[in-house]
């Protein structure tokens, strides 16, 4: 057997998020469905590591936990970072609607995976690592909450999450586009001429007065800083929670509505201490390590007898997400361009992620014509609101049937 320490674990991941990323440059049709490079060089190492051990040839085995849960730490600590209430006011009644429908399709996936489990014989908990956290949450959720589940006992709840996340992830690529053109087509609509009353979201991401004050390398210290102290007294008031109620919630979680916290009290107060550009491309580096980390975990032999029930489920959710963005969503948001346009974001990340979200924007809107209001409104909830919403709703479900 060869034991891998965090460090060489931690180089490994690095090396394998490259290697992913140069594949995804390659090949169009990942770059296409948005597919993130470290899910792809995760998955070369775990599927070498159950070639390697099928044949007895070799076990490797990872020790990089602590590693794996700093960056999953700070990754959700940015969220909460980015969850500012001034962009939340700029969208207006049309962004409280469309979060809105986020938060009901949460809840109907979760519904949806339990069920399904019921009929498909496999554990209510397993059923919801195909539900909201791995189609609306995406790879980074999946991990997460997977192991949160895995922790209360079900095994293969991490693989199984993240194999979910991936066929959500493949879906919402490949389906966001046709479905609008359909909309698009049947109501014959057409982009209007529109005021600034909608900003570019890239036009309130970086702080300009912070840059003006400091340089570079002390602006990355002072979010840095910000991130850490977010994390520690996020992570203390969470242990502190289950301490005193004995329910057991993901330590990210404390640290996540601290941030949320300290970003609009730094904007309230007119601090400006938090660069959301910045803190963005922190959230992303620590993303990357942490699905390199999580996707290289993964133990594919266990997924065997799990993989008709999941496949079945995705694929329910999938039909859902259709008949939901179509028939309630579309309607719901005024049934003209823009509605149709924020339905291509919507089945996006509503089955794989904010990137695939702004895939699905960017395609439609360099044929049909511009969104300004779309621009604004998938990316501020798809990237930030709707991790907010997901803890409430997941480790709700998670508490109801563990």
């Amino acid at each position: 057997m060869i034991e891998l320490d965090a460090i060489t674990t931690l180089c490994l991941a690095c090396l394998l998020y490259l290697l992913g990323q140069t594949i995804v440059n390659h090949v169009s049709l990942l770059r296409r469905i948005c597919i993130p490079a470290p899910v792809i060089g995760g998955l070369i190492f775990a599927i070498i590591v159950a070639v390697l051990d099928s044949f007895n040839i070799v076990t490797i085995k990872l020790n990089a936990s602590f590693i794996q849960d700093f960056f999953m730490l700070a990754f959700f600590t940015t969220i909460g970072l980015g969850a500012s209430l001034k962009l939340f006011k700029l969208g207006g009644k049309v962004l409280l609607l469309y979060f809105f429908f986020c938060a009901i399709m949460s809840v109907v996936q979760n519904i949806i995976g339990v069920s399904l489990a019921k009929l498909l014989h496999i554990k209510p908990l397993l059923g919801l690592t195909a539900g909201s956290m791995s189609m609306e949450g995406g790879h980074g959720n999946a991990a997460a909450y997977g192991k949160t589940i895995q922790d209360l006992g079900i095994d293969s709840a991490v693989t199984a999450a993240l194999a979910a996340a991936t066929l959500g992830l493949v879906f919402g690529g490949l389906i966001g586009g046709p479905v609008v053109k359909y909309l698009i087509k049947r109501y014959n609509l057409k982009p209007q001429h529109r005021d600034d009353t909608f900003k570019d979201y890239s036009q309130v991401e970086y702080n300009q007065h912070l840059h003006r004050k400091y340089d570079g390398t002390q602006v990355f210290f002072i979010q840095f800083s910000i991130l850490v102290f977010c994390m520690a007294v996020g992570t203390y008031f969470s242990n502190l929670f289950t301490e005193h109620t004995g329910i057991n919630v993901p330590m990210y979680v404390g640290s996540l509505f601290i941030a949320v916290i300290v970003r609009n009290v730094s904007e309230s107060f007119n601090f400006n201490i938090v660069d959301l550009k910045m803190t963005n491309q922190i959230g992303d580096v620590s993303l990357g390590i942490f699905l390199s980390i999580a996707l290289m975990s993964i133990k594919l032999t266990e997924i065997y007898a799990l993989a008709i029930p999941l496949v079945i489920i995705v694929l329910v959710q999938v039909v859902v997400m259709i008949l939901f963005a179509i028939f309630i969503l579309f309607r719901g948001l005024g049934k003209d361009y823009d509605a149709a346009v924020m339905v291509g974001g919507f089945i996006g990340h509503g089955l794989g992620a904010t990137p695939n979200a702004m895939a699905n924007l960017d395609v439609i809107t360099k044929k049909y014509g511009n969104s300004p209001k779309a621009y604004l409104v998938v990316p501020i909830v798809g990237a930030f609101l709707i991790d907010l919403i997901g803890v409430v709703v997941i480790m709700g479900f998670i508490q109801w049937f563990s």
